[in-house]
């Protein structure tokens, strides 16, 4: 495996970003990979890692670079109430599709230049707060990104401007997302909303729930990581990123564009 750190020029400064890739692929199909709230960490690293062992060249961006490079959260303090924890709150809220959608630009430019990715096609995955980047990186950029997964994804289809529920219509690659059975940030009033919304547009995408999990299930760090579920969730992201980026593996379950499975 072959990881660096690096910094991407943007608009706004230089996001410093994990990268990993595998060592004796000569080139390799990229993957961004949108960091949670509470930023980057060795749990994400290690997910990235995941990825990559696969066949893939992954992006892990530092979305708070804003704040500073490196910046980071102390995930051992972020209980409600926290000092951490308002921190967390204020980063998040510093940031919006519009913000994150123009890093991604500037991430393509990268991708674009760097002699161990395959070809312009590319996949995203985002947990948490950034399943809503990972879903607009798609309707963004549609004839870059041929697959998008939303893992728990909160503000989905929300009543603001920039909801990356309007742009459905736009997206062609696939998408995909896991969701929670009990999950207050990402409730099934908004899953239902979601889903009507892309029968509606059309695009290819699969809308999962996982019984008897909790918002965060796949972070093995996480006090209610799911095991089973985790597992279940990288079958369905190699699957995806696998038909789509590389040709291989099973077929999408949705038999025809806007029909869930």
């Amino acid at each position: 495996m072959i990881e660096r750190q690096v910094e991407i020029a943007t608009k706004a400064g230089r996001m410093d970003s994990f990268i990993c890739h595998p060592e004796r692929a000569r080139r390799s199909p990229a993957i961004i990979f949108y960091m949670d709230a509470p930023g980057i960490r060795e749990e994400l690293r290690d997910m990235a890692r995941r990825l990559a062992t696969v066949g893939y060249y992954v992006l892990l961006p530092n979305l708070y670079y804003r704040s500073g490079s490196g910046t980071a959260l102390d995930a051992s303090v972020l209980q409600d109430g926290s000092k951490e924890r308002q921190r967390m709150w204020d980063l998040v809220k510093s940031l919006d599709n519009g913000l994150v959608m123009e890093d991604t630009e500037a991430m393509l430019g990268f991708l674009d230049r760097q002699p161990e990715v395959k070809g312009e096609a590319l996949g995203c995955v985002g947990y948490c707060m950034s399943g809503p980047f990972a879903f607009s990186a798609a309707g963004r950029f549609p004839e870059r990104f041929a697959a998008a997964a939303s893992v728990y994804g909160v503000r989905l289809a929300t009543e603001q401007a920039d909801s990356p529920h309007l742009l459905a219509s736009k997206i062609k690659g696939e998408l995909y997302f896991a969701c929670a059975e009990v999950d207050k940030y990402a409730p099934a009033s908004m899953i239902a909303e979601l889903r009507t919304a892309l029968e509606k547009a059309g695009p290819t995408f699969e809308i999962e729930i996982y019984p008897g999990t909790e918002h965060g299930f796949a972070f093995p760090q996480r006090y209610c990581y799911d095991r089973s579920a985790a597992e279940r969730h990288w079958e369905r992201l190699f699957a995806l990123f696998g038909r789509r980026l590389m040709g291989t593996g099973p077929a999408s379950p949705t038999s025809r564009p806007g029909r869930p499975a």
